[in-house]
């Protein structure tokens, strides 16, 4: 874009491209052309509100210190290299402050000792290492002595940049190696020796580093997940490098490998800023390596990023909990209830938790009544509270008393009825459940009681008698029948409710094939005087998921939206699971002879129009255009009932089947000529040509056809080895097969083929005969 700038309206227009612009582009846009157009004091306020967004972005911060640069403020500067140093490790930022100059040569060269020691280990950093040995050599030496120093500090930098995998490694060494000779050749060749594995190590390394490096986008800006492609990408390729530098591929110290490994997660946050996953592995592996401190400074810096995210708030408690800091621990659950917009009832229940493991049961009970008057406490608390006293306090008065209590705020809520009622029952109080469920029904609108009732019934199964069985389960179906025209339909007793009431656990009075049919049978009548459309029947079976509770029983919900306080499934998509195969109405397709029959589901195969005026069944067309050599493979294929055949069989048929060979590429006339029957060489398995389906196959037997008589007469011209080995029953191992085969040393010659094993071996098959 070009702009053409005048002096009155810099500001309107860059408000205007800041406002219409996304976020991140509107800033690349302006910050662009504002470090070029407008001065340093107005457009300072800009530069603030970018980096507060994208704190880790390393060309802003460039662009901004360069801003700074061009007006010699250097106060400016340097407070903006102590804000973003340490946490943008990219080489350019590095280098903006560089000072070449003659003057200062000193600081100069701490400057690079602490840019080297942080961002030295980076695989662009080549550069960096060839200007710091380039600025060692040009140091003044007046005497011996200083010459000798200096050409101490050049080897030694030269002897760490060797070993560091970077893109200038290579080169490096060779200026290593000149430097050395250079000096003293023999010298040289003992050093050299000694740095030569450490270098083929380092080169190797960087050839591995370089590959996941290359899959990184560096030009990225650190913004919250959304779920894309490229982000997916980005992180995984992040977690390869950690994974990486983890293993230690250099095989160097255990100091230096942590550097590095450190080096390559604050990498990583540059990107990844808003992943809290990034940081707990982080700060993790700092604990874990023995650095506390560290992880402490990592997870707050974690919570400083993402405020909101609450499990970094846990993680960074569980922390200091861990290793006996309490008041640590303490003071971050407070930091985090103190932020009045981002707590929740979860909030409350783990600082009652940790109040109860760290101070005690009347810490934990003092701030749970003063919970209470909180407006975000919800039914949670209560539970949490209660079950804590009668689990881990052994005090079920406590727990009673605090349920009762809670009912008189969540009566409204079928949650915490259930809860309440599971606590009821394992102090086997049958006689306070009932009167929970009474009070609970009377008030609970129809559309929210569903679970509740489902649990009442539930309970009158297991602990009730069967007049009390009959009883509830009459209530429910009044209660919550659909509406008037319904309602007779639903009051009727099924074998559902049979099922329902002599159930336990995954144990059943029936098949599941019966089930599918009470299920199915239910639906139908429940939509068969539905108005709706017709077409959307067969995906009508969503109401059965909905309708058929857990215990087995069917429901009926009212026509009203279902209450968001109770987590439903989605059930648009749901259909009846229906295993039966279902036989073609209608006049039988033409099948050829000697074909098995294909178990068809649905409508039957349309007839396609010929161009002679009448019909022509697909299949026939298509075994018109099948080699022969295909159609007689088929012909001793086993008829199937299911989604796949034997695998063993058809391996059988294939290896004893006589499969010709330069017919390939003739194609069938007519119908009339495929083969009706088994070949002569076939196999009892092979033999059958019944259409009759298979139903499993523990259940398949060979047919004894009249082949069968043919084949053992052919057997006996064969030695009594071979014999024995045929009339071995059939492998279910395509190898064994082949060994089989092999030891009866049958050979084109004598049988007029030549089938060589299977598909699996690789090996040819065909016919010579």
């Amino acid at each position: 874009l070009k702009l053409e700038w005048k002096k009155q309206n810099k500001c309107l227009l860059i408000c205007y491209c800041y406002s219409s612009l996304p976020s991140s582009v509107g800033c690349l846009f302006f910050i662009y052309t504002l470090k070029k157009h407008l001065p340093i004091s107005d457009a300072v306020p800009l530069y603030e509100q970018l980096l507060s967004n994208f704190p880790t972005a390393a060309k802003y911060w460039i662009q901004y210190v360069e801003a700074y640069i061009n007006v010699n403020n250097d106060d400016a500067i340097k407070h903006i290299f102590s804000r973003s140093l340490l946490y943008c490790l990219q080489i350019p930022l590095w280098k903006v402050n560089e000072n070449k100059g003659t003057e200062g040569q000193e600081e100069t060269r701490k400057a690079f000792d602490f840019m080297l020691n942080y961002v030295g280990t980076d695989i662009a950093s080549g550069p960096v290492w060839m200007e710091y040995i380039t600025f060692l050599k040009s140091l003044p030496a007046m005497t011996a002595q200083e010459e000798s120093q200096r050409m101490t500090l050049v080897r030694k930098a030269y002897q760490k940049a060797i070993v560091t995998p970077t893109h200038m490694v290579e080169q490096l060494w060779k200026d290593y190696e000149n430097f050395e000779n250079s000096v003293s050749r023999a010298l040289a060749k003992g050093l050299l020796s000694e740095y030569q594995p450490k270098y083929n190590s380092a080169r190797v390394v960087y050839r591995e580093r370089k590959k996941y490096v290359d899959e990184i986008d560096w030009n990225m800006l650190a913004v919250p997940p959304t779920g894309s492609y490229k982000e997916e990408q980005q992180y995984m390729a992040w977690k390869k490098l950690i994974t990486f530098e983890k293993g230690n591929p250099q095989r160097i110290d255990t100091a230096s490998s942590n550097r590095r490994i450190a080096f390559t997660y604050e990498q990583c946050l540059m990107y990844l800023y808003h992943y809290p996953d990034i940081w707990y592995d982080f700060a993790t592996w700092q604990a874990k390596s023995g650095s506390i401190d560290a992880a402490i400074k990592i997870y707050q810096r974690a919570l400083k990023a993402l405020p909101e995210s609450e499990v970094l708030w846990y993680a960074y408690a569980e922390l200091e909990e861990s290793r006996g800091e309490i008041q640590s621990a303490k003071k971050i659950y407070e930091s985090l209830l103190g932020n009045g917009v981002s707590v929740t009832a979860l909030a409350h229940i783990q600082f009652i938790r940790f109040l109860r493991r760290s101070e005690g049961v009347e810490a934990a009970r003092k701030y749970f009544l003063d919970t209470r008057k909180s407006p975000n406490c919800t039914y949670h608390v209560y539970v949490a509270y209660a079950m804590m006293a009668f689990c881990l306090d052994k005090d079920p008065k406590v727990a009673h008393n605090v349920f009762e209590a809670g009912l008189k705020r969540f009566m409204h809520e079928p949650g915490y009825i259930l809860e309440y009622a599971d606590f009821l029952c394992r102090l086997n109080d049958d006689r306070n459940i009932r009167a929970l469920f009474e009070r609970a029904l009377s008030s609970l609108p129809p559309e929210e009681s569903v679970e509740v009732w489902k649990r009442f019934t539930q309970f009158e199964q297991t602990y009730g008698d069967l007049a009390s069985m009959l009883k509830v389960e009459q209530r429910r179906k009044e209660a919550l029948s659909r509406s008037d025209e319904e309602g007779s339909s639903a009051l009727d007793t099924s074998l559902h409710d049979v099922v329902s009431r002599y159930s336990f656990m995954d144990l059943w009075p029936c098949s599941s094939k019966d089930l599918d049919h009470l299920a199915r049978q239910e639906w139908l009548l429940k939509n068969i005087n539905k108005k709706a459309d017709k077409s959307a029947w067969p995906n009508g079976a969503c109401s059965i998921g909905a309708e058929k509770g857990s215990s087995g029983s069917s429901t009926n919900f009212k026509s009203s939206a279902p209450s968001a306080k109770v987590v439903y499934p989605d059930i648009s998509r749901m259909l009846i699971y229906d295993p039966r195969q279902k036989q073609v109405t209608g006049p039988p397709p033409n099948i050829v002879a000697g074909l098995p029959s294909v178990p068809i589901t649905g409508t039957p195969i349309p007839s396609v129009p010929s161009v002679n005026g009448g019909t022509t069944n697909p299949l026939q067309e298509i075994l018109k255009i099948m080699p022969p050599a295909l159609v007689e493979f088929i012909t001793h294929l086993p008829a199937v009932e299911g989604p796949s055949p034997n695998v063993d069989i058809v391996l059988s048929i294939l290896l004893q089947s006589n499969v010709p060979t330069g017919q390939t590429g003739q194609v069938a006339t007519s119908p009339q000529q495929l083969p009706v029957g088994p070949s002569g060489s076939g196999s009892d398995l092979s033999g059958s040509n019944k259409l009759r389906p298979i139903p499993n196959e523990s259940s398949f037997k060979p047919s004894r056809d009249v082949q069968s008589g043919k084949r053992k007469n052919s057997d006996r011209h064969e030695d009594d080895e071979t014999a024995t080995v045929q009339n071995r029953p059939l492998p279910r191992d395509a190898f064994m097969m082949r060994q089989i085969r092999k030891a009866r040393g049958v050979t084109s010659s004598q049988t007029g083929s030549a089938s060589g094993g299977s598909m699996i071996s690789g090996e040819l098959s065909g016919s010579t005969g």
